[in-house]
């Protein structure tokens, strides 16, 4: 059952429960579908192709000069293509833990799951480069040196993190005081 969405120009959020005994608590961030990139990629491929052949057929090149365009084109068009992320989510399990799955467009997943213990404490992070800024989600857990990210591929808004925070936080046992939150709302 859907309870809850949020959609901006880049993502849209879902946040959903399974079975009647609402147990399994699933939040999904899709990345929303942009034609514009498509279409660049494969025109950027096509002006490429349409050169080598001008190249061949007028100016009498050689036929590697098609070839090595051909591979070329192939190899960008993959390369903007072949680790496009669909969608992350976040299965939070509160007697189990939590999964996190990263979809991407070649049809692969990615899936990582954190047992409920392991967790000390759900982080909001602000990430302020020279370029840009942005928010992250990262758990703090036990026995390791380093936070663990979220959403590794996708960078939402403030907004669609704030729900999977709070669950998170709920399911870990941990109160999210006035002060943790304060700076984000």
């Amino acid at each position: 059952m859907t309870e809850f969405s949020i959609a901006n120009r880049r993502y849209g959020y879902l946040h959903e429960r399974k079975w009647p005994s609402e147990a399994i608590d699933m939040h999904h961030v899709m990345v929303r579908k942009s034609n514009g990139k498509g279409f660049f990629v494969f025109f950027s491929a096509l002006i490429v192709l349409a050169n080598a052949s001008y190249l061949l057929l007028v100016k009498n090149k050689s036929i590697s000069v098609l070839l090595w365009s051909f591979f070329l084109s192939v190899f960008l068009v993959k390369l903007m293509f072949w680790k496009r992320v669909m969608k992350e989510s976040v299965m939070v399990m509160p007697t189990f833990g939590v999964q996190l799955e990263t979809h991407y467009l070649s049809g692969r997943i990615v899936r990582r799951f954190v047992p409920i213990d392991k967790i000390l404490k759900p982080v909001l992070l602000e990430c302020v480069s020279p370029i840009t800024c942005y928010w992250s989600l990262s758990l703090l857990l036990r026995g390791e040196a380093e936070l663990m990210l979220v959403f590794k591929e996708l960078r939402p808004p403030v907004k669609m993190l704030i729900p999977i925070w709070k669950a998170l936080c709920c399911a870990s046992g941990i109160k999210e005081g006035s002060d943790t939150l304060k700076d984000v709302s």
